[in-house]
């Protein structure tokens, strides 16, 4: 097979419609275009959400607060599910991901004080709560903060 051999599957090529050839055609005079009007002139293009007059769909519902865009949404543990499933030792993203606690290792993680420690454990996270480091503090634990 050669390059000039190659040919378009069919349906790919669609002939364009020709317009303005005569009223016969069914596209002449006004060329599918209409009487007068916005629509009719050259250079027209409809912005994006424009409704033809009605109240555009942006406009009609109700706007609640602020989202930053820069915003760190962390993904949230507390101690009571960390004392659940008895993790010992050092925890990190990864254990917490391994055990259903958290969906993404990669995704900053922050741990609250929901809940009691048990026992001393070493927890790595992105964040804490100051008072999840006393509880971790209290039982001989200790907290390090993973920089990301």
């Amino acid at each position: 097979m050669k390059v000039s051999e190659l040919k378009a599957p069919k349906g790919a090529r669609k002939t364009p419609k020709r317009r303005g050839l005569g009223s016969g055609s069914g596209s002449g005079k006004t060329s599918g275009r209409g009487h007068k009007g916005s629509g009719a002139r050259t250079g027209f293009r409809k912005r994006p959400g424009f409704e033809g007059g009605q109240m555009p769909l942006i406009r009609r519902i109700p706007k609640r607060g602020f989202r930053p865009f820069n915003r760190t949404e962390y993904q949230v543990v507390n101690l009571a599910d960390i004392e659940k499933i008895a993790l010992s030792g050092t925890i990190t993203p990864q254990i917490l991901q391994q055990h259903g606690l958290i969906k993404k290792a990669a995704r900053p993680v922050k741990i609250l004080a929901g809940g009691e420690l048990s026992h001393a454990v070493i927890i790595q996270a992105d964040s804490f709560s100051q008072t999840a480091q006393e509880k971790i503090a209290a039982q001989g634990g200790t907290v390090k903060r993973l920089k990301r």
